[in-house]
């Protein structure tokens, strides 16, 4: 098997992020998953965890405690997701994605308990659980043990084909946010409820600033059913901007430990919350016993960078390009591009899924745009660029639609003067397209 093949292979399961339902359900139950993974012998056993859940900056949070705990001397591993690219970068061992040839390897090692578990299971195995799985047998196939294995929930927490833990260290849950609502539940409440659910007994739970205040309330009942300890960031940790720059910005942390200066490449008053959080699971580590070195602290939380977050892709025009999703996110990138960068007028690109709320999302970024340009990406779940005019085309800027991500730049860029910003967002999907077409980035051949 080799990576075009492997990659055949796991799109040819039921997979949530295309659209793509081959079973009856849409995501593979927690009992199909741990039956997957006793056919390999449970190989998410054996090392220490941090399991992340939340409804945005996971994927940040969850890669500046993996910088930390390995510029700590320890082996790590990171499993994310999506992926911009390739399949192969939602699995990292150290600062490292696995190659095509080690992805493909380890899935036609895993492909008979693949099988088998599809087969006894009615057809229910998805192509994230296989994922989940692949990654589990990696990281227990490397030559040197991983000390500690940093796990990113692909959707909730509670019923998610990662929750397949004994026991972790810490349960971190980020900012929760309506998402998935037909799901995870149709308050913030409901789906705290859910993603609190990888808190298992003995461990802490870092709990990142809420702006419902009915969350904390629900994770601190957790807790306590658990019996496992609460960190609350809001209450005992502080973050303040010192300076920003389009390449970076510096800040302070204050907690019970003191007041730490650091600084990271990432943009936006929201990643300072993500390392206030990273702070907080730094110290909570500590407190329990493990040997990690202050620098490792201003070293993973420095040399943390996340494509598609906020990326300055370009200059004369700028272009900057982020995956804000929903209305909370689309919000934080509002107030990102007015407080870090200086532009005169806004050609702003936007693509989304079938199933977002994109009058919400245009009615935060519109204020910005001197026209929206609607276009679509490759996925069967992608909204069609003329709907999304009629979504949009209301609040204000004049809005066109594009088919393709090709030409929607082609109109921004002609249209954009050097002193103008044009920014890319809707989905994850189409910065992945964008990256593509304007820094050379492409897909794993």
């Amino acid at each position: 098997m080799n990576y075009s093949e492997a990659v055949e292979y796991l799109l040819s399961f039921t997979d949530m992020e295309r659209g793509y339902q081959k079973s009856a359900s849409p995501a593979m139950s927690l009992d199909s998953m741990r039956s997957l993974l006793e056919r390999l012998r449970n190989p998410q056993h054996g090392r220490h965890t941090v399991h992340i859940t939340g409804s945005k900056g996971k994927g940040t949070t969850a890669a500046m405690i993996e910088g930390i705990l390995r510029h700590s001397g320890n082996r790590t591993a990171l499993f994310t997701s999506p992926h911009l690219h390739a399949f192969t970068e939602r699995i990292r061992m150290g600062e490292e994605a696995v190659s095509p040839e080690e992805f493909a390897t380890a899935l036609h090692a895993i492909k008979p308990a693949v099988d088998a578990e599809q087969e006894a299971s009615g057809g229910s195995v998805s192509t994230f659980g296989i994922l989940t799985a692949l990654f589990f047998w990696l990281v227990r196939a490397q030559m040197k043990p991983i000390d500690w294995q940093v796990v990113e929930v692909g959707l909730g927490g509670t019923f998610d084909a990662t929750n397949v833990f004994n026991e972790i260290d810490v349960a971190v849950i980020t900012p929760i946010s309506l998402e998935h609502t037909a799901v995870l539940g149709s308050t913030p409440a409901e789906i705290a409820a859910d993603k609190a659910g990888i808190i298992k007994p003995g461990s802490v739970c870092v709990l990142a600033p809420q702006r419902d205040p009915a969350v904390p309330h629900v994770v601190r009942d957790r807790c306590r059913e658990v019996g496992a300890e609460l960190v609350d960031v809001a209450a005992h940790y502080e973050a303040d901007l010192l300076e920003r720059f389009v390449f970076g910005q510096s800040f302070t942390v204050n907690g019970p430990s003191g007041t730490r200066e650091l600084r990271t490449p990432l943009l936006g008053y929201h990643q300072l919350q993500n390392a206030a959080t990273a702070v907080a699971t730094f110290d909570a580590l500590v407190d329990r016993g493990h040997d990690l070195e202050e620098q490792a602290l201003n070293e993973g939380i420095a040399r943390t960078r996340v494509p598609g977050r906020v990326e300055v892709m370009g200059q004369s025009p700028l272009v900057v390009a982020d995956g804000a999703h929903n209305r909370e996110s689309a919000a934080t990138l509002a107030a990102t591009l007015r407080d870090y960068f200086e532009w005169e007028r806004c050609f702003l690109v936007i693509g989304t899924q079938k199933d977002k709320d994109v009058r919400a999302m245009g009615l935060e970024l519109a204020s910005l745009a001197e026209m929206i340009i609607c276009t679509r990406f490759d996925n069967p779940r992608a909204m069609d660029p003329y709907v999304l005019v009629q979504e949009v085309g209301f609040l204000g800027p004049a809005a066109v639609a594009e088919y393709d991500i090709d030409a929607a730049l082609e109109t921004a860029m002609a249209r954009a003067g050097k002193n103008d910003l044009v920014c890319i967002t809707g989905s994850l999907y189409l910065v992945a397209e964008a990256r593509e077409r304007i820094l050379g980035e492409s897909v794993v051949s």
